[in-house]
């Protein structure tokens, strides 16, 4: 399994933070970590750095329910500098929203890879790890 180098985890829970740290210590797959509370501050740090692929992420998780700016108001904002950014960011919704609307809705977007029921633990880490390697 190819290891993933930068990831960035855009939500404001500090519990969820925590305990994805947690399991991403446990399966080593990242080299450099970022987070932001707020889809604002990932995308002002994204715009400043498009174009310089060390410090962009392979991976980005989203929360949907965030102050400033949430997981869709990101998304449609991406949207727009996405194809601008030098390399693929794979865009995985984490949320505790188990509304089928909102599983439907991340369904129909290009920039969103996929939609992951929170908590992430260790064993969907691995496994979205192999997916993404594919």
């Amino acid at each position: 399994m190819e290891r993933v180098k930068k990831l960035i985890l855009v939500d404001d829970d500090e519990v969820f933070v925590y305990l994805t740290k947690k399991a991403l210590k446990q399966v080593d797959f990242i080299d450099l970590y970022s987070e932001f509370g707020n889809g604002l501050d990932a995308l002002t740090y994204l715009r400043q750095h498009q174009g310089q692929l060390n410090k962009l992420p392979d991976i980005l998780f989203l929360d949907l329910s965030m102050p400033i700016m949430d997981g869709w108001q990101f998304l449609n904002e991406y949207s727009k500098i996405g194809p601008f950014m030098g390399k693929k960011i794979h865009i995985y919704i984490c949320s505790s929203s188990i509304s089928p609307e909102d599983i439907a809705h991340a369904k129909t977007l290009n920039e969103v890879s996929d939609f992951i029921i929170k908590p992430i633990y260790k064993d969907k880490l691995i496994e979205l790890m192999r997916h993404f390697d594919a």
